[in-house]
């Protein structure tokens, strides 16, 4: 019995997560409206149990459903990553909910089942596993965008981002079966098998365009864009902060393990194509965010870039570029939460209030959230010592390495156009006029905010645990 237990702990995370969503579903089913704040809180205490078992799992590989299914150190790290994406999420939604009086049960199971599906995105390592996992994470976001059913912007962004996801999901299953049909099998290493032996054929030159057309939109990069600023915008603001945060985890994911382990014998096709894309995802994340007022459309624009910036690495197809992605989105991920605390508390007279000069005079008015903020965007701008310089500085020395010069100075180029606008929110916060202040800001931002605003200013401090465990997930998938 114990040994049938150990052999199938890897597979315990995703079982919890499922038997959690369905528990927490069935309760408020049968204790009706009432029970959505206690729902809501039991999904945050799922979501990090689920966490331990992730760190109870075995070293080593592990493989279950004919290799389909994959347990890895990169597999662990992004696990991680993720789950702490979407406590950190619901962490923002619970005083949310109440105020604005959108207490429903259904929100923490909808979380806890796109977490489960980012989870077997993560791990997975043929094509089917692939697209069931993505569909699982993405159905799941479709409603949740939509969750303020009587705003006309929240239902707008829900079908905008549904019409558009299953148009890129169609072109991703479109390129998976050109894969196969020029491959003759759908597992990642069998692909990585017959794409090496020889010319790769032009039919899976188009099937891998494809994949990566559904990768793309995924993760926000250009060109397949679109649906991001308006879905930041119309979506209730802590559903934007997960999109900003646990999606993007999972897309980055299944964007590595599928370029490195299923296409390494054409490296150099796929890597035009990652080159391409972070290139105009750095250049249009940095321009477009200027002339952006409300400060979610801004950080829409924000992620678009960010993910450009990841990809850097990616393009070097290196250990050590995969291991600048993981700390990348490691980092990104703790400034964006925190980022978005200090959005949610942006309140007056009961209302959220949006446009950047709404904090004006800030460091008068809530002198310590505005020197967090400040910090924070000091950070997204790659400004040293803190952590978001350093997340730039390992992609562009991997990209450098590998000899992609131009991409890494288009990099430190876009980065400094983009640090306009995170420095005018600065001098917004500390020169101009204070406007009236905000509500006081409950407990549960307090905490996202000191745990993304802290990591971001102490990391240089203690780097080697983040820096260690990212090196020991990009050298398992090589």
């Amino acid at each position: 019995m114990s040994v049938v237990y150990s052999s199938y702990l890897p597979l315990l995370p995703e079982l919890a997560l499922a038997i959690g969503a369905m528990v927490l579903l069935l309760a408020g089913v049968m204790q009706g409206e009432g029970s959505a704040r206690t729902v809501n809180v039991l999904t945050i205490f799922v979501l990090i149990a689920v966490g331990a078992f992730v760190v109870m799992i075995p070293p080593g590989r592990h493989t279950f459903f004919g290799d389909s299914f994959i347990v890895d150190d990169f597999a662990r790290f992004l696990k991680l990553l993720t789950l702490a994406g979407s406590v950190g999420a619901m962490l923002l939604s619970l005083n949310f909910l109440k105020v604005e009086r959108l207490q429903k049960f259904e929100y923490g199971p909808l979380i806890l089942l796109s977490s489960l599906g980012m989870l077997v995105l993560i791990s997975a390592a043929d094509l089917i596993a692939l697209y069931l996992g993505l569909e699982m994470m993405s159905l799941a976001l479709y409603v949740i965008a939509a969750f303020d059913r009587d705003n006309v912007r929240s239902t707008e962004a829900g079908l905008k981002y549904f019409v558009l996801g299953a148009l890129s999901s169609g072109m991703l299953l479109y390129g998976a079966s050109l894969i196969y049909g020029f491959t003759g099998t759908i597992s990642f290493a069998g692909i990585a098998k017959a794409a090496g032996q020889g010319a790769p054929p032009l039919g899976l030159i188009f099937g891998l365009v494809f994949l990566f057309v559904g990768f793309c939109f995924k993760i926000s990069a250009v060109p397949f864009h679109m649906w991001t600023p308006d879905v930041y915008e119309g979506a209730p603001t802590p559903v934007t902060a997960f999109f900003a945060a646990a999606p993007k985890v999972a897309g980055i994911a299944m964007f590595v393990r599928a370029s490195i382990v299923a296409f390494p014998g054409i490296t150099e096709q796929w890597q035009q194509i990652v080159v391409f894309v972070a290139i105009a995802s750095m250049a249009l994340g940095s321009f477009a965010a200027i002339g952006q007022r409300n400060i979610k459309r801004l950080l829409a624009y924000s992620s678009i870039g960010h993910m450009g910036f990841a990809l850097v690495g990616l393009a070097a197809g290196s250990v050590e570029g995969v291991q600048g992605v993981l700390i990348y989105v490691a980092i990104y991920v703790a400034m964006t939460l925190g980022t978005f605390a200090v959005v949610l508390s942006m309140r007056r007279d009961g209302v959220l209030v949006e446009n950047i000069y709404d904090l004006s005079g800030l460091a008068r008015t809530h002198p310590t959230i505005a020197f967090m903020l400040a910090a924070l965007l000091f950070s997204l701008a790659g400004i040293p010592p803190l952590a978001g310089f350093f997340a730039k500085f390992y992609v562009f020395l991997a990209a450098i390495n590998a000899g992609l010069y131009t991409l890494a100075v288009v990099g430190v180029l876009t980065s400094v156009v983009g640090a306009y606008y995170y420095l005018l929110i600065v001098k917004i916060m500390y020169f101009d006029e204070p406007a009236r202040g905000f509500a006081p800001m409950p407990g549960s931002l307090r905490l996202v905010l000191a745990i993304g605003g802290l990591s971001n200013l102490l990391f240089f401090v203690y780097p080697a645990p983040l820096i260690g465990a990212a090196s020991a997930a990009a050298k398992s998938l090589f």
